[in-house]
């Protein structure tokens, strides 16, 4: 069985739609005969960013706190570089934050 992904990102609401719209044309959120499946939840994400950075939010050399959600959906493993890149690509944030993580079945 090909191996399957967990891809995680975080972002404003809205660009909610724009980033999931771009992960799901790249093969993402399918399970079964379901597509287009992905969970979110609000959350607030922190940083601060260096010298020479262009934050999207805030300022540079600033500490910033921004309301984001937490967005989730799986990925099939000949997929997952394809949806990452658009999902980097949809993004609204000079260097996006996101995580993969393998999925493993269970007998």
């Amino acid at each position: 069985m090909e191996p399957r992904y967990k891809l995680v990102w975080f972002v404003p609401r809205e660009a909610l739609d724009e980033t999931r719209e771009a992960v799901f044309a790249a093969g993402a959120g399918r399970i079964g005969d379901y597509e287009r499946c992905s969970w979110y939840t609000a959350g607030t994400g922190t940083f601060l960013g260096g010298e020479g950075t262009d934050p999207a939010v805030g300022r540079a050399g600033a500490e910033e706190r921004v309301a984001e959600l937490r967005v989730e959906t799986v990925v099939p493993g000949e997929r997952l570089r394809a949806a990452i890149d658009a999902l980097v690509a949809a993004h609204p944030y000079e260097e996006p934050a996101y995580d993969v993580y393998r999925l493993e079945d269970v007998p």
